[in-house]
Order: C-alpha cells, then sequence, then structure tokens
C-alpha cells in the first residue's frame, strides 16, 4: 500500500525527531533502530521505506538538528538576541539537563568521531556555528572575530559536557558560571 506523499514525508520527519532525540540521550549505539521507530509510532519494518541503514538515518538525523539548530541560531539574531544572550541560554541548567532536545555537539561529538557517516553534517553544523558566532563578533567590531568565535563555542561546548559528566551539583552549576562570566 502506498501513502500519499505528505504522509510519507511526514512519518520521515518523525522518524528524524525522535532518532535525533534518542541518539543525544542515549548515544548511538544505546538505541536501536526498534525503540526509534516505536518512539515514532511505526513498525520496525517500516523504516526501511525511509532509510537504508541506521547508519544512514544516523547522517541524516544529524543533518536535520543541524538545520533547525542553526535556523534557531538565525532566526534569534534577526529577533535581536546578542551571542551573550545565546550563550547565557546554552550554558544554563535547563540546558544540561535536557540532553535529548539540547546541543547536538556536547551530546554527541565524541561518538561523531568514531562514526564517519555522520562527520561531513556534523562538520557543516560547527560551521554554521562558528559562522554565526563570527558574524556576531563582527557586528560587535571585535577583532580576530573568527579566532573569538572558535574559542567561545569550543568553551560552551567543553563546559556543558564537563557539566553534565561530573556527578557533583555545586560543580557542574560552577562550570556553567564560570564559563560564563569567562566569556562574558
Amino acid at each position: 500500500m502506498r501513502y500519499p506523499p505528505e504522509e510519507t514525508a511526514e512519518k520521515h520527519a518523525r522518524i528524524l525527531e525522535q532518532a535525533s532525540i534518542l541518539f543525544r540521550e542515549r548515544g548511538f549505539s544505546g538505541v536501536s533502530v526498534s525503540e526509534i521507530m516505536k518512539a515514532t509510532g511505526l513498525t520496525h519494518g517500516a523504516f526501511y521505506n525511509h532509510f537504508e541503514s541506521k547508519e544512514d538515518l544516523i547522517s541524516e538525523s544529524i543533518g536535520d538538528a543541524s538545520m533547525k539548530a542553526l535556523a534557531a541560531m538565525r532566526d534569534g539574531a534577526t529577533a535581536g538576541q546578542s551571542l551573550g544572550q545565546f550563550l547565557d541560554e546554552y550554558l544554563s541548567e535547563e540546558h544540561r539537563d535536557d540532553r535529548g532536545n539540547g546541543c547536538l555537539m556536547s551530546a554527541l561529538a565524541g561518538e561523531i568521531a568514531r562514526e564517519p557517516a555522520a562527520q561531513c553534517a556534523f562538520t557543516r553544523h560547527v560551521a554554521g556555528m562558528v559562522e554565526g558566532f563570527t558574524e556576531s563578533l563582527a557586528k560587535a567590531k571585535k577583532k580576530n572575530a573568527s579566532r573569538h568565535a572558535i574559542h567561545a563555542l569550543s568553551s560552551i561546548v567543553g563546559a556543558i559536557v564537563l557539566a553534565r559528566a561530573v556527578d557533583d551539583p555545586q560543580l557542574s552549576e560552577e562550570i556553567l558560571r564560570e564559563t560564563r562570566a569567562a566569556l562574558g
């Protein structure tokens, strides 16, 4: 039975969304195709109507999450959100605690280094983030805007990774607070 193209596209988008959340929460090897399909309300068999393999899904979900994150960053900048406001939101306890809906870089960078199929989409995402930060810093007439953009991006991603990894809530909060202050 063939489904209308709109319904097929909607199912495809649901699969990408759920895969992205589950991958960020549990990692690529921590979630099965069956679990992803169950989360979308579809059967395991339907998976192969949308993707050739789990690796194909991983790559496409990284690209989809990246597109959404970069669009949200551009929309925020267009609406007048400063880089400082973006950094404050990024380095928040809410973001730290919401891994599944948070930054794909802080959740998956270590895994993507071992997942060649996802590296191209991830590289485009990192480059897009650097470009967005560079534009904001250049508007603020910051010298060496690209260098500062790479430093800020590396700092905030590393801060979230560390804040999530430690088992001391006070240290976790201090990591976020001090990184915000250092990037001030």
